[in-house]
């Protein structure tokens, strides 16, 4: 059989108000809970309840339904109304079938009928905290599905990637919110998943969502929630990440309904659901991207001066690919070993030859592209015309040799510098004889 102490770590991250006029009762359950739980509070009437929920969201809320002045039922329906959105567990000496029937339609999420045991309440508060956080990962699950979400190691050992990572670790333990600017493709969300992960933060939820790919119509109730005509509540996607982080992508899309809205959300640390008569506290770390030059557009008037400058505290821009060249070799064994595992299909060989024109290559998709292309090439068995190559020196051998390594990045910086031997060489910090020999070596007429 459980004991109380079971499920300590089951509620332990959990907040939870305690509604009931006898002050006993009130003090055995806070008694049971507190030890067990982040936060309790106690409120002896629903008008003081009411009051709790004005300033602050509980996971969970236990009442009593036998109160002066009224039912803990009515009060719940009085409650979802404004916009409650804690799971309820109700405390009752009368089980009658039109109470449990009242319950239900209410969205109770337990009953505990008096008298009871600590271990009985703490099992009923274990519960419906397992049930809510199924139903919040659910949610964010199909979400995720229905996104194109980035997963996956932050590669790259190319200076720009070094600077990104030391800035990442700067950032981490911070409150901030952070603007990750840079091209399409070039792993915003990557980042910031990344920074999620390195945070106070990383285990609750990171959320990501692209402001583009929402309806105008939809975005309100799916970032805020909605609170419906009979009273029934659906959590948006702010208050489904309370705790963690909320990533919104393609920002300089927002309708300027929601431009307005979010303003709110940074100045009070508030949601307001569509429909509700009341503001929900959250504790959320807020991370925006774009592709866009967010200036430009608050001159045209297309984004919010007030806003860009709330989201604008610490600037985070992306490098493109073809100022990161050296970690496309990388990335492209990375994609490799991951396509060919998951679609159950043979790896290709990754030869010196298919590895210089990747480097030379100037990705203008960035990673993206990259990755696109190497899981096409898997899926197609072989690698487009102008990637493929016919060298004999492949695999580890065809990465890690120091002489292939050298010829991919002179030639590209050869490339970069249209061909320009001595402008090269001054970037590389080598002599134009050294490249002039490396060229003659390699029997390359660049």
């Amino acid at each position: 059989m459980s004991t109380t102490d079971d499920y300590g770590s089951a509620l332990a991250g959990a907040s939870i108000l305690v509604v009931d006029d006898e002050p006993g009762m009130r003090n055995f359950l806070t008694k049971i809970l507190a030890a067990r739980c982040k936060r309790v509070e106690q409120a002896a009437s629903p008008a003081e309840a009411t009051a709790w929920l004005d300033e602050t969201h509980f996971d969970i809320v236990i009442t009593d339904n036998i109160m002066p002045g009224g039912t803990g039922l009515d009060w719940v329906a009085e409650q979802r109304r404004k916009g409650f959105f804690a799971d309820v567990i109700l405390v009752t000496a009368y089980a009658d079938l039109e109470t449990a029937i009242a319950a239900l339609r209410m969205g109770v999420s337990d009953f505990v009928l008096k008298p009871f045991r600590a271990n009985q309440i703490l099992g009923a508060v274990a519960r419906t905290l397992d049930r809510k956080n199924l139903r919040r990962d659910n949610t964010l699950l199909r979400h995720a599905l229905s996104s194109d979400t980035s997963h996956g190691p932050l590669l790259g050992t190319s200076e720009p990637m070094e600077k990104l990572r030391a800035l990442l670790r700067k950032l981490a333990p911070l409150p901030t919110p952070v603007l990750l600017t840079g091209e399409s493709g070039t792993g915003k969300e990557l980042a910031a998943r990344h920074l999620h992960q390195m945070s106070d933060r990383a285990e609750k939820p990171f959320v990501a969502v692209n402001c583009g790919a929402i309806s105008p119509d939809h975005i309100s109730p799916e970032l805020f929630g909605i609170v419906q005509g009979d009273g029934q509540v659906k959590p948006g996607l702010f208050l489904l990440a309370d705790g963690g982080t909320l990533f919104l992508d393609e920002v300089a899309q927002m309708p300027d309904q929601l431009q307005a809205a979010l303003l709110r959300v940074l100045e009070d640390q508030k949601v307001r659901p569509v429909g509700a008569e009341r503001e929900i506290p959250l504790s959320l770390r807020l991370f925006f991207a774009t592709n866009s030059d967010l200036e430009q557009a608050v001159a045209q008037g297309r984004f919010r001066a007030d806003l860009y400058h709330r989201i604008n505290v610490v600037q985070m821009q992306m490098p493109p690919l073809r100022d990161r060249s050296e970690d496309i070799v990388e990335l492209a064994a990375l994609f490799m070993t991951q396509f060919s595992t998951a679609l159950g299909m043979p790896a290709l060989e990754l030869d010196s030859d298919t590895l210089l024109k990747l480097r030379r290559y100037h990705w203008p998709g960035n990673v993206r592209e990259l990755k696109n292309l190497i899981e096409r090439s898997v899926i197609l068995g072989a690698f487009p015309e102008e990637f493929a190559g016919q060298s004999p020196v492949s695999g580890t051998q065809a990465i890690e040799n120091l002489d292939l390594v050298i010829q991919r990045h002179i030639l590209h910086m050869l490339d970069l510098c249209d061909g320009n031997r001595a402008e090269a060489a001054r970037r590389l910090g080598v002599s134009r004889k050294t490249v002039d020999r490396k060229l003659v070596a390699w029997n390359q007429d660049v």
